[in-house]
């Protein structure tokens, strides 16, 4: 069996296995939910529309043995900044879709009746049900009514109270190993599959082979081995994510004066300790949580956590740096219990937490209720939950909140929230944020690993020289990655040990029986990049829309009082190549 595109149109209810083009075949990931959103939709409809389509791929190298290669892509035009957009996540879904030859799940049109349904997916084909049952309930609760919590062999795409609302903010979650969730997170793609009528999505791969076949096993073994040794033996990806998850920067960030605080008003958070990850490993280990959790299997670095409560009971997992800064730091709250509760809420109505952090500390900018109230922030993400009228106007995200709220001090760009490290201070990641395709979104080019961590040699955050070339070549490997199925944390090691990306080109030589170079991988990124900036241009953006908020040029922030001092000019170089 071959693999195959199931087309699923939700407009007539029917369901068509096709061939995968020729042009598609090289192509996983980012690399084709880019691609096919790009030629199937078109730019300027509405992204809550029957024009629009979602798209779900695993990588190249997802099913694999590949260690850290369990990423799932998800892609549709955005209904939170209206440009093209690829989230991943961890999670089932990606290694149970390869093992079933599925290249790409595609979903289009949109109910004639205004309900829900849920699509049941197999290796033999899909079928579309009516759903009744979930229908307005968290994504905990949906996982339990279908009882697949323990099931290793079927995955579950779901949506939360958000989703079904259609909110900018919402996210798809991902069922992990353990029966939580990941979460397909920015760019509001829960809205999109909302507004497909889909509830959920299973993935049952029952009865097919447990790893995908392939071309030379051996040659793929050797290579994996020397890709997971070059993980293991990294002081990032093999010591300190493992001991303290990425919250681990919370310390790091704040000594560099990048941790934005109070609604970026400062680069230090006078409590930064109480919320960092070192805090955090702590309480874990006190109170016989985990602090090593995997959010797919195969993963060797192990950055995830169970968090639980005093009584030993289960709060949240995967709790991340930027989702504990966007609470912690932007809110000025310093309490982890309420945090993790605020987490859990999040997973449960299915929002992504950066987007729906920000957003309730521009609420606190709003006068709403006050910076530093942990209570106040769980009772304003219950309103979400219950669609309350406050809850639908910031179940709607960062850049809505603002507007509604008569607010300036609004820090997005395209209408996507902008995280965890402040621009002026790691100027490196200001790049990103203004010329990412698809707004605001630091994983898109994490210069964060050179200009702090002082991966593939060190960039002074504080100063302009370099930074553009630093985004452009990152921006270039994170697509590149992103098509592979594997983790972006990957980075850390490609970027400093000769090894790495040479063993995962010998990878998908070795999967496929191709012979592709390191340079072919580099041109797969960059074409990556120009697909979905055309997709952006034909929607009307240009590169005015290549901005920060002025207030991060008029402003300086302390401690060191950087501004953003780049021409438009300067930003706009970064697209040469």
């Amino acid at each position: 069996m071959a693999e195959k595109i199931f087309r699923v149109n939700m407009g007539d209810l029917s369901v068509k296995i096709e061939d995968v083009p020729t042009a598609w075949q090289g192509l996983g990931g980012r690399a084709l939910t880019s691609t096919i959103v790009a030629a199937e939709v078109e730019p300027t409809c509405h992204p809550l529309g029957g024009n629009n389509k979602l798209v779900f791929a695993p990588g190249l190298l997802s099913g694999t043995r590949a260690a850290n290669s369990g990423r799932l892509s998800a892609g549709a035009k955005s209904p939170l900044t209206g440009t093209i957009k690829e989230s991943n996540a961890g999670g089932t879904a990606a290694q149970l879709m390869s093992r079933m030859e599925i290249k790409a799940l595609i979903i289009e049109g949109k109910p004639a009746e205004n309900r829900f349904y849920a699509l049941k997916v197999t290796a033999a084909g899909a079928t579309i049900v009516p759903e009744d049952d979930t229908i307005g309930c968290g994504n905990f609760a949906v996982v339990d009514k279908l009882g697949l919590a323990d099931n290793k062999e079927c995955g579950l795409l779901s949506i939360g109270q958000a989703g079904e609302r259609c909110q900018l903010a919402a996210n798809i979650s991902v069922k992990d190993p353990e029966g939580k969730f990941r979460s397909l997170g920015r760019g509001g793609l829960g809205a999109v599959m909302g507004s497909k009528g889909l509830k959920y999505i299973t993935l049952d791969a029952a009865g097919t082979p447990k790893s995908v076949p392939l071309v030379d096993a051996e040659k793929f073994k050797e290579a994996a081995k020397t890709f997971a040794k070059a993980l293991l033996d990294h002081p990032i990806c093999g010591e300190g994510l493992g001991a303290y998850g990425t919250n681990v920067l919370v310390n790091i960030v704040d000594a560099v004066g990048g941790l934005p605080t109070r609604n970026f008003r400062s680069g230090h958070f006078a409590e930064h300790e109480m919320i960092s990850g070192e805090k955090m490993a702590e309480m874990i280990t006190e109170r016989g949580g985990k602090n090593k959790h995997g959010c797919h299997a195969g993963c060797v670095m192990q950055c995830s956590q169970v968090f639980v409560d005093k009584a030993g009971e289960y709060v949240t997992s995967g709790f991340e740096y930027e989702t504990i800064w966007a609470m912690g730091a932007h809110c000025c709250i310093s309490d982890l219990d309420i945090l993790a509760q605020a987490d859990n809420i999040m997973d449960d109505i299915g929002v992504d937490s950066i987007e729906m952090s920000v957003t309730v500390g521009l609420a606190m900018e709003a006068g709403i209720i006050e910076f530093g109230d942990g209570p106040g922030l769980l009772k304003l993400l219950n309103e979400v939950k219950e669609g309350s009228p406050l809850g639908r106007i910031l179940g709607s995200g960062a850049a809505v909140t603002g507007k509604v709220y008569g607010l300036t001090r609004v820090p997005v760009v395209k209408d996507q929230a902008i995280p965890a490290y402040d621009p002026r201070s790691v100027k490196g990641i200001g790049v990103t944020y203004c010329t990412s395709t698809q707004g605001a979104d630091h994983t898109a080019g994490y210069t964060v690993a050179t200009n702090i961590l002082k991966c593939g040699g060190f960039v002074d955050p504080l100063q302009k020289d370099g930074q553009v070339e630093l985004s452009r070549n990152l921006q270039i490997a994170t697509a590149a990655v992103d098509s592979t199925g594997l983790c972006i944390f990957v980075a850390f090691a490609v970027l400093d040990d000769p090894v790495a990306l040479p063993a995962i080109v010998d990878m998908l030589n070795a999967r496929y029986g191709i012979s592709l170079t390191t340079d072919d991988v580099t041109a797969l990124g960059s074409s990556v990049l120009k697909t979905e900036r055309a997709f952006n241009q034909a929607a009307g953006f240009t590169s005015a829309h290549d901005r920060l908020p002025e207030f991060f040029v008029t402003e300086p922030v302390p401690p060191h009082n950087a501004v953003w001092d780049f021409s438009n000019e300067e930003i706009d170089e970064f697209w040469n190549f």
